[in-house]
């Protein structure tokens, strides 16, 4: 019989099966756990290992992507086998549901032409995040609500919660974005909307004031100079009379409330977690479609702590306050890069007893109005915050709504 060779004698083995992890700090590998992030592979570390089992729960920034949505009948399903989930994604069937009733009787009211998706088109539950997603047998998969997966994080500081699509249903080619701060109440709101956004380097064409005027060449170098000087048309920053007559300010309306109403669902059935984790210093609500952000940061988590929202009557959402509101528009808003918003309109709200801007309707703020409004232009990403700029430099509309 051969000889063994001299590195595969018995005392070099040992030596090689050495875990070299066990040389890596703690502080490294939580590093490491927190560039991860992702909730479902931090499940996945949790068990190599009892020292990575140990060391997953004191990870800090975790994202909790929700990939499963099931419908009303399987949600009651589920929950006759599950009584034992979460409120929050019960809570979710009920919310949801409940926003596109007054949604569809507002439009009603208003006499929209176009009517809303009815709620069996987004009416479903929230069920969670999907922990069995290798593949195999789906009716075996079992699914838990962000509350329950987060049980065993002990330091979470930053959360992001991404749904897999916004609540709001539009039509295509529609723009509508909208980011909302919450403490234990509405702190402020940014609405973003455009009727159409189409992508042109060549001839647009752009009504104002009921006259048609035809803007060739947009690649030539004035209509790049100032993105102040995109808005193609002489309308002096002043709302046409038609936006009145064709439905364009109810329309906006409708945007508002809903944009309102889904940020106050998302803002009510984040309670449990941030009750359960106080050691959160900033958390962020989102969805797949980039259609809306809810944002609260460590002051605006605490005063939710100390100070219990207040629950709207109609619907398991936070009371939204009395409003004040400034509305900007643009019938034709050119960005940077060819994408033009047809029916542009920015909307900043803040609470009655907030200032909007410096102040309602007066417009003897000055460079303080200005300087106010900072919240509202970097309020959205690219191209999206340009779009914000150009707009907040157009004359300003004032507008009050109700608490509802």
């Amino acid at each position: 019989m051969d000889s063994i060779p001299a590195d595969l004698t018995p005392h070099t083995a040992v030596a090689d099966a050495t875990d070299h992890f066990d040389r890596i700090p703690d502080s490294l590998l939580l590093l490491i756990f927190n560039k991860i992030g992702d909730v479902k592979a931090l499940g996945r570390c949790g068990v190599v290992s009892r020292r990575f089992h140990h060391l997953v729960p004191q990870v800090e920034n975790v994202v909790v992507r929700v990939d499963c949505v099931i419908s009303d009948d399987d949600a009651a399903a589920t929950s006759s086998s599950d009584k034992s989930r979460s409120p929050f994604s019960n809570l979710f069937r009920i919310v949801v549901g409940n926003i596109f009733r007054p949604l569809q009787a507002l439009g009603q009211l208003l006499g929209s032409k176009r009517p809303l998706p009815p709620p069996s088109a987004v009416g479903a539950a929230l069920s969670g995040v999907n922990v069995d997603d290798d593949g195999g047998d789906q009716s075996s998969v079992t699914h838990h609500s962000p509350t329950q997966v987060l049980t065993n994080f002990n330091e979470i500081k930053f959360l992001r919660i991404d749904l897999p699509s916004g609540e709001l249903g539009i039509d295509d080619g529609v723009l509508l974005k909208w980011r909302a701060d919450f403490g234990s109440t509405l702190d402020k709101c940014v609405i973003l909307g455009a009727s159409s956004v189409v992508n042109s380097n060549s001839i647009h064409l752009n009504v104002v004031n009921s006259e048609t005027v035809a803007v060739i060449g947009s690649n030539s170098s004035s209509n790049n100079n100032n993105n102040s000087n995109a808005v193609v048309g002489d309308d002096n920053g002043s709302i046409p009379e038609s936006f009145y007559t064709n439905g364009g300010l109810k329309l906006r309306v409708v945007w508002t409330i809903s944009s309102l109403i889904a940020a106050s669902a998302r803002h009510y059935l984040l309670q449990p977690i941030i009750g359960e984790h106080r050691t959160l210093d900033n958390l962020v609500l989102t969805d797949g479609d980039g259609q809306g952000v809810l944002c609260m940061n460590k002051n605006q988590l605490e005063e939710l702590r100390v100070k219990p929202l207040s629950a709207s009557s109609a619907s398991k959402r936070t009371l939204v306050p009395a409003l004040n509101m400034r509305l900007w528009y643009a019938p034709h808003l050119e960005l940077p890069g060819g994408m033009v918003l047809e029916g542009a309109t920015l909307v900043a709200i803040r609470p009655s007893e907030q200032s909007v801007g410096g102040g309602g309707g007066g417009g003897s703020g000055g460079s303080k109005e200005i300087s106010d409004l900072s919240w509202v232009s970097t309020a959205f990403e690219e191209p999206y915050g340009t779009a914000a700029k150009m707009l907040v430099k157009r004359r300003t509309y004032c507008l009050e709504m109700n608490s509802f």
